[in-house]
């Protein structure tokens, strides 16, 4: 131990001189010389540790004095710390990670709930696909047996198309561009009354809402068939007429074809099943021939082909049913518009009476309106249809329209008035011969010596002028006192007052003191 001292000791403090700045001590013994690069503290640290025997070494971390040790316990320090922050960052990473596996399972979760509704959206769309096929193979079917031979198959076929076609307006296109139209106008020629109807009610339910197929129905010469049935020899079937009057009613909604069914020949078919002559007509046929009537009165055209028929007097005689009569006036407004049509109306008896009447039915202002438009029309258009208005009764009619009419009833009203009131001042000028407007617009004086007012006026001009309106404005107030007795009267008898009713002395200060000026114009 003392041998490992002593070493320690000569190796750390003594060291041989090799170089030429060695001090010889004496002669003949070895050259020594102290380490110079030792500082003292390093030096009592070197004698401290070989005394020691190196036991010191534990106490290099609390002493740091060389720069080793200063490195090695930055090292340490280093290391320290990158095991802490390496242990910090591990356990980030571990959160970031647990919670990048949660936002995976929800993103999973929601990828596979998307994956899901695809997935379902795409069964749905081949399963509609696959409905749209199987469909559109059954009509192919369907036409196809319409063009088959048989005569049973056909039948069922076109049972099939007016059950197909009655509710799905796809179907119906689809039917008509597969070409099922002409098969089934074709198969009217048969002489089998079921083949017939099935056919005259898929052609019907074809054209329900689609302009196209009613246009390709006529074309395809569905209603001269129709009207072959109509004319042939036996009587057709109740059944099958009705279903031809239900055709012509969808068909004459299209324009492009009130002509063709007006100039065929339907209108007296429609105006017999709405006359009911034969007794076979039910309520609905008689609703569908007036409509489809009133389709083509639109057309100018056909009012000629309405006016060979006895249809008007037959109008005018049904207005008292109140189910029929605004289609019926609807139709009398059409046939107006022409002055054939107005001298068939005019020539008519009681036809004003009845018009006329019409104007008091205060709870159908629809029919007030639509019975005030002929009338205007007519007394607008003829003289002689204004007197017999006015004998008639129209004027007190036109008054208490005026009042308790609706705006569009007050208006038509307002002008048959005005049309009347220039006839009344017709009639006052030719009791007096001449022109009474001239006369009172520029009249002519006697002498130079009556005398004038400062306008060169004679008083004698004046006072005949007033004498000849006063006789003007006598007849007008004549006029308004008989229409508003007569209105007096028709009011006490709506409203259920004894017959031996007496107007109060207000009411007849009313009636005397009127004149024009309460007229509407």
């Amino acid at each position: 131990m003392a041998k490992i001292h002593q070493n320690n000791v000569r190796s750390l403090i003594l060291d041989r001189a090799d170089g030429p700045t060695s001090t010889a001590s004496t002669a003949g013994h070895h050259h020594f010389r102290l380490w110079t690069a030792f500082s003292g503290a390093a030096f009592r640290r070197k004698i401290f540790d070989a005394v020691s025997c190196g036991g010191s070494s534990r106490y290099r971390r609390e002493f740091p004095e060389d720069d080793e040790d200063v490195a090695s316990i930055a090292t340490t320090k280093t290391k320290t710390e990158k095991t802490d922050s390496t242990k910090a960052d591990s356990g980030k990473m571990k959160e970031l990670k647990t919670e990048k596996q949660k936002q995976e399972k929800g993103c999973n979760s929601k990828s596979e709930k998307l994956l899901d509704l695809l997935n379902l959206a795409e069964g749905e769309a081949e399963s509609e696909i696959k409905k749209k096929e199987e469909a559109l193979t059954e009509l192919k079917n369907v036409v196809k047996d319409l063009q088959a031979e048989n005569e049973e198959g056909r039948r069922e076929a076109a049972r099939k198309v007016r059950f197909l076609a009655k509710e799905n307006p796809e179907t119906r296109v689809t039917l008509a561009m597969l070409g099922s139209i002409p098969p089934l106008a074709g198969m009217l020629d048969f002489e089998d009354v079921d083949s017939q109807i099935s056919a005259l009610y898929a052609l019907l339910n074809l054209g329900i809402g689609n302009d196209l197929n009613k246009a390709a129905i006529v074309k395809a010469g569905a209603v001269h068939k129709m009207l072959k049935l109509i004319d042939s020899p036996n009587a057709p079937n109740s059944s099958v007429s009705e279903a031809i009057v239900a055709n012509f009613l969808g068909l004459s909604a299209l324009d492009v074809n009130k002509p063709i069914i007006g100039s065929s020949g339907a209108v007296p078919f429609l105006v017999k099943t709405l006359k009911n002559l034969d007794g076979k007509s039910s309520p609905q046929a008689k609703q569908d021939a007036l409509r489809a009537l009133y389709n083509l009165s639109i057309f100018p055209s056909n009012i000629s082909f309405i006016l060979e028929t006895d249809l008007i007097p037959f109008l005018l005689e049904t207005l008292g049913d109140m189910e029929l009569s605004e289609r019926i006036l609807s139709i009398l407004s059409n046939v107006v518009s022409t002055p054939e049509g107005r001298k068939a109306i005019s020539t008519v008896p009681d036809a004003f009476t009845i018009l006329v009447d019409v104007l008091n039915w205060t709870d159908s202002p629809g029919c007030q309106e639509k019975a005030s438009y002929v009338l205007m029309v007519m007394a607008h258009k003829s003289y002689s249809d204004r007197q017999a208005m006015m004998e008639a009764g129209i004027a007190s009619a036109l008054l208490e329209l005026t009042l308790l009419g609706s705006t569009l009833a007050q208006k038509r009203a307002s002008r048959i008035l005005e049309c009347l009131r220039v006839d009344k001042g017709k009639q006052v000028s030719e009791i007096y011969g001449g022109n009474l407007v001239a006369a009172v617009s520029a009249p002519i004086c006697g002498s130079s010596s009556t005398s004038t007012y400062p306008n060169g006026v004679s008083k004698d001009c004046l006072e005949d002028e007033d004498d000849m309106m006063s006789e003007e404005k006598k007849a007008v107030k004549q006029l308004v006192q008989q229409s508003l007795q007569n209105n007096m009267k028709r009011i006490v008898k709506r409203a259920n007052l004894p017959p031996d009713f007496v107007p109060s002395e207000h009411f007849k200060s009313l009636t005397t003191s009127s004149t024009s000026k309460s007229l509407p114009f």
